[in-house]
């Protein structure tokens, strides 16, 4: 069944209008009509079976009818992501979703090759991925700011697992510890600094972990080190 994210408040009999963006999915390449039925969740209301009441050119009206699932949450997991090319990001962004990250932040370090990007365009791509990966809230995409204002204005109780390529550091599946409110720190393709790198490794909630003892590129360590994070102390244990 097709799956729909919306801003809607979702209750028996609510009727909601879709953007002109979902309207021309579900008319135009779909090709739903009246009475047939897709999914529908806004992140608070859990899963609800609608149905189509209304087809026009550039709009389509759903009448929500009925609740399939209740709201549920994954783990309290940041990933937070030096800023890398616009592919590689919407890969890390797009990965995130599917692994079940609640918030995705980018950040500038001194080696970081871009210094900006379009949030609307990543927080797209992390709705699509949850419709299509059955979770039933949105990961958040939030703007970039650069590292030293991150850690100064960190919240207070998360961990921090920053993956370093120095090579002394521990495996992830040994670096984590209890389940709670964690970050993961992936680095620029360029690496830390050696003063980023001091400042990290001195910091009380901060976790150093390597991914091997090969270089990875940023996307495929942001998809390594999320995978082994929810192996270990995440939602995959259950």
């Amino acid at each position: 069944m097709i799956r729909l994210f919306v801003p809607h408040d979702l209750s028996a009999g609510a009727r909601l209008d879709l953007d002109e963006g979902q309207s021309r999915y579900l008319a135009a390449v779909m090709r739903q009509a009246v009475g047939d039925e897709v999914a529908v969740f806004n992140g608070r209301d859990g899963e609800w079976r609608a149905r189509v009441a209304a087809v026009g050119k550039r709009a389509v009206a759903l009448d929500a009818e009925e609740r399939t699932r209740p709201q549920s949450e994954g783990p309290d997991l940041d990933l937070i992501v030096a800023l890398v090319k616009r592919a590689r990001l919407e890969t890390i962004v797009e990965k995130a979703a599917e692994l079940g990250a609640r918030r995705v932040r980018p950040v500038i370090t001194e080696r970081t090759n871009a210094d900006h990007t379009r949030i609307d365009r990543l927080q797209a791509i992390a709705v699509e991925a949850s419709e299509q990966t059955g979770r039933l809230d949105v990961p958040q995409v939030v703007e970039p700011v650069k590292l030293p204002r991150m850690l100064a204005d960190w919240e207070a109780g998360r961990r921090l697992l920053f993956c370093d390529e120095a090579g002394d550091a521990k495996p992830v599946l040994a670096a984590v510890g209890e389940p709670g409110p964690w970050a993961i720190l992936i680095g620029p393709e360029g690496g830390f600094s050696p003063t980023e790198r001091e400042i990290l490794r001195a910091l009380p909630y901060a976790t150093a972990a390597t991914l091997g003892p090969r270089i990875l590129r940023a996307d495929t360590a942001a998809i390594s080190a999320l995978t082994l994070w929810q192996a270990a102390i995440g939602d995959w244990r259950s």
